[in-house]
């Protein structure tokens, strides 16, 4: 089966424990159900987060959705000046059938800035 990336991204309004469990629920549960797969297929899960953000671990948030078995991982954005403020991102390596073209990337919360040539 091949093996895709999928990317995401969602900003939080405020360095808040509670907002980032609940952005970054939202973003993993929009990123498997837009592919169709399921915590499954996932292979491991990258998160990072810029520095503003330092009320807790994404990957948390994650395992609080089932990704007890998918390796993950958390980062820290590199600094760099004039980037979009409270913003995690995550790149979800998975085994799907569907096409490199026909992935959908997921960006919520203003994150769409990021990558509009990917998102809806």
């Amino acid at each position: 089966m091949p093996v895709r990336a999928i990317r995401g991204a969602t900003c939080l309004s405020a360095d808040d424990k509670a907002e980032m469990s609940e952005a970054v629920a939202e973003l993993l549960v929009e990123m498997l159900e837009r592919n169709g797969i399921t915590q499954k297929d996932a292979i491991s899960v990258l998160l990072t987060s810029t520095p503003d953000l330092v009320c807790g671990f994404p990957a948390t948030a994650a395992r609080d959705v089932g990704f007890h078995e998918v390796p993950l991982i958390c980062a820290q954005e590199i600094p760099v000046e004039g980037a979009l403020e409270r913003t995690v991102r995550v790149m979800m390596h998975v085994e799907t059938d569907t096409r490199r073209s026909e992935i959908e990337h997921v960006f919520l919360r203003g994150a769409q800035v990021l990558r509009e040539d990917l998102s809806r």
